[in-house]
């Protein structure tokens, strides 16, 4: 079981989770040849990718998305209120749609949705259950609800989205109306809040931890990294990796092979 953050932060996002017998990528945020570039980087044919899914419509994760589609051929699954608001989905007949009450499965892997507060048209986090054990992707949502917290639970990775420094925001170059958006309820997760959650969610399976959405102006990789390892020390229940995502090349977590 891998995951890569093939591109994470404020100017594009894409996430491949890879398991035995499935390809997934989560978002497509940067253009088509690039996240093909990236994926091939991560030793992965992008030809190999069994789906595509989307967690919400802006540009910043899905950018790529029709020129991936067309060059790809595979199917994309978008939330049903999205589909209409999405400007290029790259072939009608790919797109399978979804919304959070029913599962759905691709290959090996059973994909659960789930809604987060954002300011975008139905926004969602997503859970994987695979045979090497489940996987947690939470970015882009303005607060960590009850409900995010416990469809989190029991993972064995989690990506958790780590936006911002509220000290830096606060005095950051931002215009106030766009700080008080990242702030809002239906913002972006800070650093402190993004380890609150990170608290609810440890358990003695959880392996890996990659910190997702970093912004580059009002935030930076060792202010992620400090408040989620005074978390983690702060308890006995588990020691997993601690990843911290980067804009401009993949970070990769490969589950260890058995010995």
């Amino acid at each position: 079981m891998n995951v890569v953050l093939l591109a994470s932060g404020s100017r594009g996002n894409a996430i491949l989770v890879d398991t035995a017998k499935t390809r997934l990528l989560i978002d497509a945020g940067l253009s088509a040849r690039e996240i093909c570039r990236r994926l091939e980087l991560v030793g992965v044919a992008p030809e190999s990718l069994d789906a595509l899914l989307v967690t919400h419509e802006h540009s910043d994760h899905v950018r790529g998305l029709g020129p991936l589609v067309r060059r790809l051929g595979i199917p994309v699954h978008i939330h049903t209120d999205v589909v209409g608001v999405l400007k290029d989905v790259g072939d009608p007949e790919r797109v399978r749609e979804f919304d959070e009450k029913a599962g759905f499965q691709v290959g090996e892997v059973a994909v659960q949705a789930f809604p987060v507060t954002h300011d975008a048209c139905s926004p969602v986090g997503f859970i994987f259950n695979a045979s090497a054990g489940k996987i947690g992707v939470a970015t882009d949502l303005g607060i960590a609800t009850r409900l995010v917290a416990d469809q989190l639970q029991g993972c064995r990775v989690l990506v958790l989205e780590s936006n911002h420094d509220e000290e830096l925001l606060r005095d950051g170059p931002y215009p106030w109306p766009l700080k008080q958006r990242v702030r809002s309820k239906h913002g972006h997760l800070s650093n402190r809040d993004s380890s609150s959650l990170l608290e609810q969610l440890t358990w003695d399976g959880l392996d890996a931890v990659l910190l997702a959405h970093l912004s580059e102006t009002n935030n930076c990789p060792e202010l992620a990294r400090a408040v989620a390892v005074e978390t983690l020390a702060g308890q006995n229940r588990c020691a997993p990796q601690l990843l911290v995502g980067k804009q401009g090349t993949p970070v990769a977590w490969c589950k260890p092979q058995a010995t």
